[in-house]
């Protein structure tokens, strides 16, 4: 919020903690050999690294926070037009249903935002009209990086078949081979870590050490990120995809409203709208509600107190 530009810095550190810890923990300092040959995890990395980067990029064009955590949301949509044209696969009509109604919510608010952007009063025709252009370009960028994401998606899985999964080798893998890359964006990295040591010092609690606020909200984020990417993790190998799915998209959701309700984010009806549209369409892509029939129908079934 303070410096809408520094997802470069963010997502960096992000990746030099995951990568630091996956190389103690599960490459044991480069001894370990890879399950997955190598070329592959460059592959992927090239992907994944292009998607992290265009989404940093999108919030510096005019991009609301709630608007980029809906428009992530439609990663469905994206993963069965995919599906359907490299893997050839075929759905169930619950399934087009669940898209249908992702991309009428996605649409919804994109257009509702777009109304937002072109009829902000405090500016001029010709400011106003730049003002939505890279409004729109920040939407060109979020619909890039939607569709690699959702060919990344099939290209690991088409991985894991091959090989077995091994997703705790590709977190670390497509966390360390990315770090080079970011020598193409040391310049703005160095310069928002100026930025930040200029920040108002802060205390932290308990411990007593004081550090500019910038650098603490980043550590936080460090460490909350990296939880929650283990916390996945440890979901993809104890539960079922539609646990993972459902968790992930609640997660999602629970995001969103934090962001209007704390951030004072502008959120119309339509929005409102919108977001039911998103996330009642990927429940129903998920089947949650034929997982729930039956748990009804035992809870229903339970014997009654006398």
């Amino acid at each position: 919020r303070q410096f809408p530009g520094c997802g470069n810095i963010v997502t960096f550190s992000q990746f030099l903690f995951i990568a630091v810890e996956g190389f103690i923990f599960e490459a044991n300092f480069g001894r370990k050999k890879p399950a997955i040959p190598i070329r592959y995890y460059f592959i992927m990395v090239a992907m994944f690294f292009t998607v992290s980067v265009v989404n940093n990029y999108a919030l510096n064009l005019n991009i609301a926070m709630p608007l980029h955590m809906i428009f992530r949301s439609g990663s469905l949509i994206a993963s069965m037009a995919l599906g359907i044209i490299i893997l050839k696969k075929r759905y169930s009509v619950s399934k087009y249903t669940s898209i249908a109604l992702v991309s009428l919510g996605i649409f919804t608010c994109t257009f509702m935002s777009a109304k937002q952007v072109a009829s902000d009063s405090s500016l001029n025709e010709e400011d106003g009209l730049q003002v939505f252009l890279w409004w729109l370009l920040g939407i060109a960028a979020l619909t890039f990086a939607l569709l690699m994401s959702a060919r990344m998606g099939i290209f690991q899985e088409t991985l894991y078949k091959q090989f077995g999964k091994h997703s705790k080798e590709a977190l670390f893998y497509n966390h360390a081979l990315p770090l080079p890359g970011f020598l193409l964006l040391a310049p703005n990295i160095y310069h928002h870590a100026v930025l930040f040591s200029q920040s108002e010092p802060f205390q932290i609690p308990v411990i007593g050490l004081t550090l500019p606020i910038m650098w603490f909200y980043l550590l936080m984020n460090v460490i909350t990120q990296y939880v929650c990417i283990r916390g996945v993790f440890i979901l993809t190998t104890e539960c079922t995809s539609l646990t993972v799915t459902l968790v992930v998209t609640l997660r999602k959701f629970v995001s969103l409203i934090f962001s209007i309700l704390y951030f004072r984010n502008p959120f119309t009806a339509w929005h409102w709208l919108g977001t039911a549209f998103v996330f009642v369409g990927t429940l129903t892509y998920t089947e949650v509600w034929n997982s729930l029939g039956p748990f009804l129908a035992r809870w229903r079934k339970r014997p009654k107190a006398e």
